[in-house]
């Protein structure tokens, strides 16, 4: 009896020892939890290889973003990336995604990877590094996306070509990179020897390289336009800068007015007309210009798109100030009495600019900004006006609003000296 009990133990099945194998060699070290959540995202993963391509997992992830469901499109690229991680497509996307949530150091973090991938591919990944760093950095950034930009130029001038004798031509890509995007490279580079790099030596010259580099590539650029009119402006060639400001604004201004008459962007006017703080920009240069009617226009639309923003309001009121003071240096040099439709116009000039200045005072320590220079400005027009409006209603606040940056101060800097 006791011997085949002793047999029976000995042919009982070995237990097999908790250690782990190979394919676990990354989860030693960690808690039973983690142990967990690793093996079962490995489980995820493969059963997303077995049921979607990473083509399918990517076309989800474009159907999440065009919703602006950046949560489910961000789960759908990283499963893409877990079947397949070097996969440039889908890191450029989730790149942009986490760029679009607000997570920067994320979005670094990939599109750094991409280029370490593919250095020599892929424009985007450079153009997104370049705006999230300043100076010489940025600029080598910027100079490296234009590289991958013309290289992708060349090769789709030969596919073109080599395609020119087919009988059916493929459907033109919105995807591919066009001559405008290097316009657009060229632009914000010009932009930071205007601004970071402005007191290094031969910035001027840099600048007006670049800008004509971009107007080389597409001359109806009105970024690059207004870039040229804002470089001859600080070279005081007033005259010339104002042509160009005038061509830039007019190549966009009548999309704007057209949306706004419609009450709805359609899609292809509103790629026409340029980002948001570009507009401000161009309203200081038109009331620099003295094109004040054409600067209310650009802030009226501004105010209608986003009314939270302190530096529009107090551009609105100053452009009214601005009228106000033309109006009666015009009268005075005429040397005649004031006509009674000439009062009531400088009654309601007064009255807009008091308003509007109002609101732009409230706003300001609403969102508790600190540009002291807008603050004191905004106090000096409205005592020479006589003060805030009585009963103006406070500008509504958007629950996600965030308080002014330092960039939007040196923007209020940059008006005042205008």
């Amino acid at each position: 009896m006791g011997g085949q009990a002793k047999t029976k133990k000995r042919n009982k099945p070995k237990r097999k020892e908790n250690r782990p194998g190979r394919g676990d060699a990354g989860i030693v070290g960690l808690s039973p939890q983690e142990r967990m959540q690793v093996r079962m995202h490995e489980k995820a993963k493969k059963k997303t290889a077995q049921k979607y391509s990473v083509q399918q997992l990517l076309e989800k992830t474009e159907e999440c973003m065009d919703s602006f469901d950046l949560d489910m499109a961000c789960l759908f690229c990283q499963r893409a990336l877990d079947v397949e991680p070097t996969n440039q497509q889908a890191l450029d996307m989730l790149g942009h995604i986490y760029s679009e949530l607000g997570d920067t150091q994320k979005a670094k973090e990939i599109f750094l990877r991409a280029v370490e991938l593919s250095p020599d591919e892929g424009h985007s990944k450079y153009m997104y590094l370049g705006q999230i760093h300043t100076g010489q950095e940025a600029v080598g950034y910027y100079s490296k996306g234009i590289e991958a930009l013309l290289s992708a130029l060349d090769k789709q001038t030969k596919t073109t070509q080599a395609e020119a004798g087919a009988a059916a031509q493929p459907e033109e890509d919105t995807d591919l990179p066009t001559v405008k995007d290097v316009s657009v490279a060229y632009c914000s580079m010009a932009e930071i020897y205007l601004t970071d790099l402005c007191m290094e030596e031969g910035a001027a010259d840099k600048c007006k390289e670049f800008i004509e580099r971009a107007l080389r590539y597409h001359h109806d650029n009105p970024e690059a336009l207004q870039l040229m009119a804002s470089y001859l402006f600080s070279t005081e060639r007033n005259q010339e800068g104002k042509e160009y400001l005038l061509k830039s604004v007019g190549l966009w201004l009548p999309f704007q007015k057209q949306n706004a008459a419609s009450s709805s962007s359609d899609e292809g006017t509103q790629s026409e007309i340029p980002p948001y703080e570009s507009r401000i920009t161009t309203a200081k240069l038109l009331m620099e210009s003295e094109e004040y009617e054409m600067a209310v226009d650009v802030l009226e639309a501004l105010l209608e798109e986003d009314d939270e923003v302190v530096q529009v309001w107090y551009l609105s009121g100053w452009v009214c100030y601005l009228q106000l003071e033309k109006a009666k240096e015009q009268q005075k040099r005429e040397e005649r009495e004031v006509t009674g439709e000439e009062a009531e116009e400088w009654t309601a000039l007064k009255e807009a600019a008091r308003s509007y200045l109002t609101n732009a005072k409230k706003l300001y320590n609403k969102l508790k900004c600190d540009d002291q220079q807008l603050h004191d400005h905004v106090q000096q027009l409205l005592g020479e006006l006589g003060g805030e409006t009585e009963g103006e209603d406070e500008p509504a606040l958007d629950e996600d609003y965030e308080p002014c940056s330092d960039e939007e101060g040196a923007d209020g800097e940059a008006a005042m000296e205008h």
